[in-house]
């Protein structure tokens, strides 16, 4: 069976002085995301200055709900970091999919060539 598993891995690089706030704020996104059914998996890691969140969702619609469930989160959180990068793994369909309601966040776009498809642990291509 084709998986629609979709990643996002957003970077970011907290502004001088903020570190502590927006480590504050974790627990509200998770949350608020602990709400999504489409929501695979969610944390956050942080090294120094800089925090990344690992998220993994089961298409693209559930990626759509969880920036609009946390969008209001995220837009006061902008407002003590910046977006270094930000990528979005997955099947090239679900891909096409985020390109137009993601377009102002500036991602790069991975899409899936070859994956773990079933319980037998065999690789098989995507395209």
């Amino acid at each position: 069976m084709k998986s629609n598993f979709v990643s996002l891995h957003p970077y970011f690089k907290v502004h001088p002085g903020k570190l502590e706030a927006v480590k504050a704020g974790f627990p509200r996104f998770v949350e608020k995301t602990a709400t999504e059914k489409d929501c695979l998996f969610y944390e956050f890691t942080v090294n120094g200055d800089e925090f990344f969140c690992r998220e993994g969702y089961e298409n693209a619609e559930g990626v759509l709900v969880h920036l609009d469930n946390i969008g209001a989160l995220l837009e006061e959180l902008l407002t003590m970091v910046d977006l270094i990068r930000f990528e979005v793994h997955g099947p090239a369909e679900e891909l096409e999919k985020l390109k137009k309601p993601l377009a102002h966040l500036n991602p790069k776009w991975f899409a899936v060539e070859a994956t773990l498809s079933d319980e037998h642990g065999r690789l098989s291509s995507e395209s």
